[in-house]
C-alpha cells in the first residue's frame, strides 16, 4: 500500500511540475486577429499600359512570442522569434482600379479570376514559417524591421517566399505590418493574360508586384483562452 501511495504522489508532483513549466510558454504567446484598414496591391506592366488590381481587406491572425515588439519604442534583441501566421485573400475581393482608385473593367477582373483558377481556388493563402528581426528603429516611431519567410499559395500551386517586413506597434495594442515582394505568374503556373479586345491583343508581363499593409488588433485574454 505504501509503494503505491508512494508512486502515486510521485506521478502527480512530476505532472504537477509539468504543468508549472509549460503554463508559462503558452501564456507568453500573443495573438493579434485582422482587423479593418488592410490592403493589399498588385502591380504589373503590359504592352498597353501598367495595371493594378486591389482588394480591400486582408483576413487571418498572428501569433508571436517573446522578442515581438509589441508596444511603441519598445527594447528588443535582434535575432529569430517564435512566430507564425495564417494570412488569406478571397480572389474575387480583387478587383482592377485605375490609377486613381476608381473600378476599371469587369471583364479584366473576370479574365483575371480565370487565370488565377477561382473556381477551384478560392483564396490566396499565406503562411509564415520563419520570422527574424533584422533591426530596431531608430525612433520611436519608427517601424521594426523584419526577414519573413513563408509558403504562398496561388491558383492551386505554393512556392516558399522571402521578404522584408515592417512592424510598427500602435496604441491601444494594435499593429501595422506592410511590406511587398516580387513574383513571376509563372512560377504559380498562372499564363500571363493576353486578352483580346478591340484595340488589339493585349500582352501583360509576367513580373508582378505585390504590396501591402495588413493592420491586426491583440486579441483580449478572454477571448485567447476561449478560442
Amino acid at each position: 500500500m505504501n509503494m503505491k501511495i508512494r508512486t502515486l504522489m510521485t506521478g502527480n508532483i512530476a505532472l504537477l511540475l509539468l504543468a508549472t513549466v509549460s503554463l508559462p510558454a503558452a501564456e507568453q504567446m500573443t495573438i493579434y486577429a485582422a482587423k479593418s484598414g488592410s490592403k493589399m496591391r498588385i502591380e504589373g506592366t503590359s504592352n498597353i499600359h501598367d495595371w493594378q488590381v486591389e482588394n480591400p481587406f486582408i483576413s487571418g491572425s498572428l501569433e508571436v512570442g517573446p522578442g515581438f515588439p509589441t508596444e511603441p519604442g519598445q527594447a528588443v534583441t535582434p535575432g529569430a522569434v517564435a512566430a507564425k501566421a495564417e494570412v488569406f485573400i478571397p480572389v474575387r475581393s480583387l478587383k482592377s482600379i485605375e490609377k486613381d482608385g476608381k473600378p476599371y473593367s469587369d471583364k479584366m477582373d473576370d479574365i483575371m479570376w480565370e487565370h488565377l483558377r477561382e473556381p477551384a481556388n478560392k483564396r490566396i493563402v499565406y503562411r509564415l514559417t520563419e520570422l527574424k528581426l533584422k533591426e530596431a528603429p531608430k525612433t520611436k516611431d519608427a517601424p521594426y524591421v523584419f526577414d519573413a519567410k513563408g509558403d504562398l499559395a496561388v491558383a492551386g500551386v505554393t512556392n516558399k517566399i522571402a521578404m522584408a517586413v515592417n512592424v510598427l506597434p500602435l496604441a491601444d495594442k494594435r499593429l501595422e505590418i506592410t511590406g511587398s515582394t516580387t513574383l513571376k505568374m509563372t512560377d504559380f503556373k498562372v499564363e500571363p493574360p493576353a486578352p483580346k479586345i478591340a484595340l488589339g491583343l493585349i500582352k501583360t508581363g509576367d513580373e508582378v508586384k505585390l504590396i501591402f499593409k495588413w493592420m491586426l488588433a491583440q486579441r483580449k485574454l478572454a477571448a485567447a483562452a476561449s478560442n
